[in-house]
């Protein structure tokens, strides 16, 4: 499976996902027009356009250690 750009690996990727797909559940708007309403697939597309930012608590962080995310201005989070 390749890495999609930006990622380290796929479990962050999908860490990141899993998190924004929560702060859809819990209200935050969508930063990308679609047509569907599964959370997850929303977060999904929202990361392909590159409307996600992600930052990794400091540089030796472990793996088990979840990302930040970092919402793009004028967005709810």
């Amino acid at each position: 499976m390749e890495l999609y750009k930006g990622f380290d690996s796929n479990y962050r990727y999908i860490l990141v996902a899993a998190r924004r797909a929560r702060q859809i559940q819990s209200g935050a708007l969508p930063l990308v027009d679609t047509g569907s309403r599964k959370p997850c697939r929303i977060a999904e597309q929202e990361i392909q356009a590159d409307k996600i930012k992600w930052l990794i608590p400091g540089k030796e962080a472990a793996e088990s250690e979840q990302p930040e995310l970092v919402a793009e201005p004028g967005s709810q989070k």
